[in-house]
């Protein structure tokens, strides 16, 4: 069982990991390069972001619910 998680622990050591290694090894080459991924999940966030505000405001244009100030028949 010890070779089934070491085989594990070697794939994302020696493998997966592999490009964020050379990721951090250039920083200090190129700090905007070396960055690329936190920028790709920036941008991608922000437009997800956008995207979210822009269905608020169409939903919130045609959204025909009852607005009244009461919120019990019994009010």
């Amino acid at each position: 069982m010890n070779d089934f998680f070491y085989g594990i622990q070697d794939f994302f050591v020696n493998v997966a990991f592999k490009p964020l290694d050379w990721l951090r090894a250039m920083e200090l080459e190129n700090w905007w390069a070396a960055n690329t991924v936190s920028w790709l999940f920036t941008i991608i966030g922000f437009v997800a972001f956008v995207y979210w505000m822009k269905q608020l405001s169409v939903y919130n244009k045609n959204g025909e619910e009852d607005k009244s100030i009461t919120s019990h028949s019994y009010l």
